[in-house]
C-alpha cells in the first residue's frame, strides 16, 4: 500500500458535495497516511447529498480564508451539483484553486467540480474529463474532453462519477508520491 504519511490534503468543499466524491477520497487518503483537512466557505459543518437528498454532516476543519497553498501537497474538489456551484461563485475558492494549480502540485477534481476548473480558467489546454452533462462546458473553457474513468494532464485529475472513485483515489495518492509538476505549463 502506498505511503503519503508525509503529506498533508486538502478537501476542498460546500454544501452539496456528493457525499461519496468527498469521503471515499478522504478515507482512501488517510488510509495511505496523510493528514486531510475539510476546507470550506464559512465555519462549522457542511452536508453532503445522497441518493437524491440531502446526506451526511462533517464537520470543517478551516476556511478558504485561512489557508496557503504552501500548507498542503495536493487539493482534492468532489463534485455534486450544489458543492462547485457555490465554490465557482466565491471568490476566495477560485483564486485559491488557481493559485493552487499554478504551484504545480496535484489537483483532483470530480464529476461536476471540474466547473470550478473552468471558473479559475486553468481548463483551457488541459485534457480533462467529467460528468457527461459537463463536456460541451469543459470543451468551451478550451480543454479536450474524453470519456475515461480518470485523466491525468500534467497533475490534473479530472473523474467523471462515483463509479470511478477507486481509479480517481489510487491516482491522486500515485500523484502526491510523485509530488510538483515543475513542467506544467500555465495557460
Amino acid at each position: 500500500m502506498a505511503d503519503i504519511s508525509d503529506k498533508r490534503i486538502m478537501i476542498l468543499a460546500a454544501n452539496g458535495f456528493e457525499q461519496s466524491e468527498l469521503m471515499v477520497p478522504k478515507q482512501k487518503i488517510e488510509e495511505a497516511g496523510a493528514k486531510v483537512d475539510i476546507v470550506s466557505l464559512k465555519v462549522g459543518e457542511i452536508r453532503g447529498w445522497k441518493d437524491g437528498d440531502w446526506g451526511d454532516k462533517i464537520d470543517v476543519d478551516r476556511t478558504i480564508d485561512a489557508v496557503t497553498v504552501d500548507e498542503y501537497d495536493a487539493l482534492v474538489i468532489p463534485g455534486g451539483q450544489m458543492n462547485p456551484d457555490f465554490l465557482r461563485a466565491d471568490e476566495d475558492a477560485v483564486a485559491f484553486v488557481r493559485e493552487f494549480f499554478e504551484s504545480k502540485k496535484p489537483l483532483a477534481a470530480i464529476c461536476h467540480a471540474p466547473w470550478v476548473l473552468v471558473e479559475a480558467g486553468i481548463a483551457k489546454g488541459r485534457t480533462m474529463t467529467s460528468y457527461n452533462s459537463m463536456a460541451t462546458d469543459v470543451k468551451n473553457a478550451g480543454a479536450k474532453w474524453v470519456d475515461k474513468e480518470v485523466v491525468v494532464d500534467e497533475g490534473l485529475i479530472t473523474s467523471r462519477n462515483p463509479n470511478d472513485l477507486d481509479a480517481f483515489c489510487a491516482k491522486i495518492i500515485e500523484e502526491v508520491q510523485e509530488g510538483r509538476h515543475e513542467d506544467r505549463k500555465v495557460a
